[in-house]
């Protein structure tokens, strides 16, 4: 076999492996997030099973995307464990659980 052919196929192989990686790591950071919504909706009085309902799913969606693209994650997580004392208002979707908790109150 000629070794252009070879080196073909792996530099094929290597990219390929480096796509799922990627998609691989995007995939745990995702299931990171949701986590980390789902104990924060929780922490503030919420159900957590809000966030597979569909009653506000352009709500939930925002509040998705909010969560993934957040640099607080380390805060979020101490927060969440106890390890950090003070109200939630590093997290960016504070202000929309507080609403969903009073509309919840009210329902």
């Amino acid at each position: 076999m000629d070794t252009s052919v070879i080196q073909s196929f792996i530099g094929i192989a290597m990219a390929g492996i480096a796509v799922l990686i990627v998609l691989v790591f995007r995939s745990y950071l995702a299931n990171g997030s949701e986590r980390r919504m789902r104990s924060m909706l929780e922490s503030v009085g919420l159900d957590p099973a809000i966030a597979a309902s569909n009653e506000i799913p352009t709500i939930m969606r925002e509040v998705r995307q909010r969560c993934r693209t957040c640099n607080a994650e380390g805060v979020c997580e101490r927060w969440l464990e106890g390890k950090e004392k003070g109200s939630n208002d590093f997290c960016p979707n504070a202000k929309v659980f507080e609403a969903l908790h009073k509309y919840a109150k009210a329902a």
